[in-house]
């Protein structure tokens, strides 16, 4: 009986030490993925956390907007070192947005698990057809209008805080849009800015799915760390590396989830938890 407990606890210890390394890789890949095109890395943490950790749904979510924070931290500093924030953009932004990502992450609450794999599914396939269309969209600067770019950061803010706060992620798909496209920032500027806003939106986010139990304390050492160490990496490449073939492994990764997401059988209410 002793040998078998004494074997239990090891292998008890060794699935934690795997599941730790696991979440490690999955912040690492995340946070530099992020790093290099703007994102928080929400979009690779939630299908990560739930195809490799089988973290629920809603967990994902939750944990991954927990991290978010994290990345956003780590990423605004690299990109305001390279003096490509805009301090400005980012409090319109951030006004509106840390409004409404607790609407969101209230929003997951009343969702069933099917339904919420759905929503981050079809909202995957948004992403990649975004970042696949998006050297061939067309620049509509607002010109000098001043009360048109402010009113676009408020309600682009509005937006981005509600899909942060639902989807687990920061939110960057839609705000570098809208700064390179409407308001005339540079792509690196635009990126770095998006970051800075994740935290006090992602702040929020959290804490909204702390108060729901959606978030797994265990794996977020793990990510955090990764997240730290890959945002870094990401955003001192983001500076080197080909865009367009950078664009291209993500929309190819985005879209195999998405399909996997929308093809897949939800999760039953005895499926197992980290």
């Amino acid at each position: 009986m002793a040998k078998y407990l004494r074997c239990r606890e090891i292998c008890r210890k060794g699935a934690i030490v795997i599941r730790l390394f696991v979440s490690v890789v999955i912040g690492l890949v995340a946070g530099m993925m992020g790093g290099l095109v703007g994102l928080g890395g929400g979009v690779f943490m939630v299908p990560l956390m739930s195809e490799l950790l089988k973290v629920r749904q809603h967990e994902a979510h939750g944990t991954s907007l927990f991290a978010i924070v994290f990345t956003g931290t780590v990423g605004a500093i690299a990109y305001g070192l390279q003096k490509s924030v805009d301090i400005v953009a980012a409090i319109l932004l951030a006004a509106t947005a840390v409004l409404t990502a607790r609407w969101g992450a209230k929003f997951t609450a009343v969702l069933p698990e099917w339904k919420l794999k759905r929503f981050f599914g079809a909202f995957l396939i948004f992403v990649a057809s975004l970042m696949l269309l998006k050297p061939y969209l067309p620049t509509f600067h607002l010109g000098t209008s001043l009360w048109g770019k402010v009113i676009s950061l408020l309600v682009t803010g509005a937006f981005t805080g509600f899909l942060s706060g639902m989807m687990g992620v920061g939110g960057g798909l839609i705000m570098v849009p809208v700064m390179v496209l409407l308001i005339g920032s540079s792509q690196h500027t635009a990126q770095g800015t998006s970051l800075l806003v994740m935290v006090p939106t992602g702040i929020v986010g959290a804490w909204t799915h702390w108060k729901l139990g959606h978030i797994v304390l265990h794996i977020v050492p793990g990510l955090i760390f990764g997240t730290l160490v890959g945002t870094s990496l990401g955003a001192e490449l983001a500076h080197s590396l080909p865009e367009n073939q950078l664009r291209l492994v993500f929309v190819v990764f985005i879209a195999a989830m998405s399909i996997r997401y929308l093809t897949s059988r939800p999760l039953e209410k005895n499926s197992p938890k980290v």
